[in-house]
Order: structure tokens, then sequence, then C-alpha cells
């Protein structure tokens, strides 16, 4: 027997959620001091996507920072922001974001917790430099009183029967019964919080959750900055929102959530997203699933004939 209606929401009824469609230093105008308990954000990089004017990078940083201190504004004071970034590339010269946005916050008072690298397995090939696999997460605190739940991102231990051999504890249990902490390089759920890689794919042609956006936020990374840096019931913020991917992760995991979003079409596509969430329709890849490794027999990982022709028997890459 088929339903047409699902027979309850996904998102609890008590969570709240806005798209708004505006300029993002318009509408932090009207936000309340200290309303936010997480910022997380992929702000644009000043490459020359469709939804970007390219500028200076000097004019680039400039404008941001007016945005960066009014996003301050409206973080609480136990509030963290997540500033995700690549680089920004001018005539071959690469300029790597995180350092300038470093110099900007710390303007601002604020207090760098974690700088965590993104590592991704596909992307554009370069042919003058080596191509690029990772970007950072800049993770900044508001105070020193700052929201951090260690527990929801514990993984297991190595050695989990590990003993102290000396001082006053000596003979006693050295580990946490719930884990150990994770580290600041991602990769899969546990795997990536014991290494400390965030090894997450990007969001390309065949990625689940793939639309029309040209550089889409995976869920997956929104997913384990929310669990860790904010609280359920939390207020969390994206100001440069895109099709709704930090929407998606906040309300998944019972956050109250609100994303700004220039471009009316991104914002029809992320309230559509939320839409499909809520009947259970969504596709999403799983936080727990493993990266795809060639198997060695499909025909695209195979060293074509062509090459053996020419004398080239080189090994594959298969991580």
């Amino acid at each position: 027997m088929e339903v047409n209606e699902p027979l309850f929401d996904y998102i609890s009824p008590t969570t709240r959620h806005e798209m708004i469609h505006g300029e993002c230093i318009d509408v932090l105008k009207g936000l309340k001091d200290g309303q936010f308990d997480l910022i997380i954000t992929s702000p644009p990089y000043n490459v020359g996507k469709s939804y970007e004017i390219k500028t200076s990078i000097e004019q680039y940083l400039e404008t941001q920072e007016e945005i960066i201190a009014a996003l301050i504004r409206v973080l609480s004071d136990r509030g963290n922001i997540c500033w995700q970034v690549g680089n920004y590339v001018d005539k071959g010269e690469v300029f790597p974001l995180d350092i300038y946005y470093y110099q900007i916050f710390k303007k601002y008072g604020l207090k760098l917790r974690n700088r965590i690298i993104w590592h991704f397995g596909h992307g554009l090939h370069a042919s003058n430099r080596f191509s690029g696999r990772y970007e950072t997460i800049l993770w900044f605190s508001k105070s020193d009183d700052y929201i951090f739940n260690l527990d929801q991102v514990r993984i297991p231990s190595k050695y989990p029967g590990k003993r102290h051999f000396k001082g006053p504890n000596k003979g006693q249990l050295s580990g946490n019964p719930m884990g150990k902490n994770p580290s600041d390089i991602w990769e899969i759920l546990a795997t990536d919080w014991e290494t400390g890689m965030w090894n997450i794919p990007n969001v390309k042609s065949n990625h689940p959750e793939k639309t029309d956006h040209p550089c889409q936020f995976p869920v997956e990374l929104v997913e384990r900055c929310v669990l860790a840096l904010s609280n359920e019931d939390s207020w969390v913020l994206d100001p440069f929102a895109g099709v709704g991917s930090t929407l998606i992760g906040a309300l998944k995991n019972q956050r109250n959530v609100m994303g700004i979003e220039k471009e009316k079409e991104y914002c029809l596509l992320a309230n559509s997203r939320i839409k499909t969430l809520n009947d259970g329709t969504i596709k999403l890849r799983p936080i727990t699933k493993a990266i795809h490794k060639p198997s060695g027999t499909d025909k695209v990982s195979k060293v074509p004939s062509e090459w053996i022709q020419l004398g080239f028997e080189p090994e594959t890459d298969s991580r």
C-alpha cells in the first residue's frame, strides 16, 4: 500500500528555519546582537564564478571585512565561526585566503581554535602547478568560554586498555571510555576524526547532493561542525547560504537555522531541498559512508592499451 503523504515530518516542529533572499550585509543590519551560536559558511572566493564580480584581492578583502564585523556582532558570546575557504588565483599565482582572513578575525578579537584541513579526491587538474585537493576551515571562537561538544565527536580509542605508566595515576586507565579526541584533518566520520583529515567528497557531477550551484557545500562538512560547535536548539547562520546545505545539516540535527543568499534561484533550490528533507525524500551522502576506491577491475581504472603500446604503464592512484 502506498501513501501520498509522509506519515510524519522529518524536521522537528519545534525547530525553526528561514531562507532570506537579499544582500548579506543588508540583512545582517536587521538581526539582533548575539543571536547565533554558530556561523558556518563558505564565502565567495573572488574567482569569477557566475554569481561573483571579480575584483582585486584588496577590494575583495575590504568588502569581506565589513561583513565579518557584522557577523561578529550577531554571534553569541559562547559562539563559534567556521570560515571555509580555498585559494584565490590570479594569473597563475596562488593567494591562500585563510592567511588573509586570519588577520581580519584577529583584528576583531576572535581566537583561532583549529585550522581544519578538508581533503577531497577530485577537482580541476592544473597544468603549471600541482592540482589543488584541499581547502581549509578556520574555526574561531568569540571568547574562551565557547561551545565545544567533544563527546558528540569522540572516536574509538586505538588502545582502550592503555594505562598510566608513572606518576600518581600509575596503573590506572589513561583513556576515556567514550573515546578519544579527534584531530584537525578530517576524512570519513570515525576514520577522519581520528587522523584529522576531513576527506569528504566535494559536490561534483555524480554526487547525490548535486544541484545547479557551481561550488556547493557538502552537507557532511556542515554536520560535523554543527554537532561539535553548537547545541540542540541553538541558532545557526550561513550568510552565503547558496542552495542551503548549512540549513539541511542544521535541521537534521535539531538546530534552528537561518540562511542568507542574494541569488533568487539558489533560494528556491534551498527551499525545495528543505521540503524534501521534511518529507524524507532528500538525497544525501551518508555521514558514515566510506570514500569510493576503484576496484581495479572496472574499465576506467585500468591502464589503457594505447598507453601500454607507447611503452607507458604508470601506476594508478586508487586513494
